[in-house]
């Protein structure tokens, strides 16, 4: 909501295994199984801009967005993903939420929801440092849990999916070439 009070409409770039369209809109709710939902209901988000990129479970909507399941990134590669993002949202404004469950369990194994057939931290990083296009207004990094966490793997990647973002908004600034 303070995202849209400042930018208005925002496409959303959204990484996860799950869609997060759980439950019809209500205002009053707030969950993490239903952010989609609601932000949509409420007149957040362009829908005709925005995808979710990794899912790899059954939703009941899709609520307009271009889907990229997680065999997709496989089968279309890296730059295949980059541009079907490119075509979807384009200029538009974005915010983009990351939920580390988009990585496979071997990679982020520190969550409470994983699923596997994931992302890999590497198919992940090499998508996110290629997003250099993108009018980003925001991101958030979501679901980490270090009790759940062996060695610290998700909370690493975790940090270092944070770092690519701050990475693509600094080179932004500087006006430095995409790619």
């Amino acid at each position: 909501r303070a995202h849209h009070a400042l930018h208005g409409k925002l496409a959303l770039v959204h990484f996860d295994a799950h869609q997060d369209t759980w439950g019809g809109y209500d205002p009053d709710r707030i969950d993490h199984g239903s952010f989609v939902t609601q932000a949509v209901g409420a007149g957040l988000i362009d829908t005709s801009r925005s995808v979710q990129i990794g899912i790899r479970t059954h939703a009941p909507e899709d609520c307009g967005f271009e889907i990229l399941h997680g065999e997709d990134v496989h089968e279309i590669g890296i730059h295949g993903v980059v541009d079907r993002i490119r075509r979807r949202v384009g200029a538009a404004p974005c915010y983009l939420p990351f939920d580390i469950d988009v990585l496979d369990p071997a990679f982020a194994p520190g969550t409470g929801t994983p699923v596997s057939g994931g992302l890999l931290s590497r198919e992940a990083m090499m998508i996110l440092r290629r997003l250099g296009f993108l009018d980003i207004r925001g991101f958030d990094m979501v679901e980490v849990s270090p009790p759940y966490d062996h060695a610290e793997i998700t909370s690493i990647a975790g940090a270092t999916v944070v770092q690519a973002f701050l990475g693509l908004i600094a080179e932004r600034k500087k006006g430095a070439p995409t790619p």
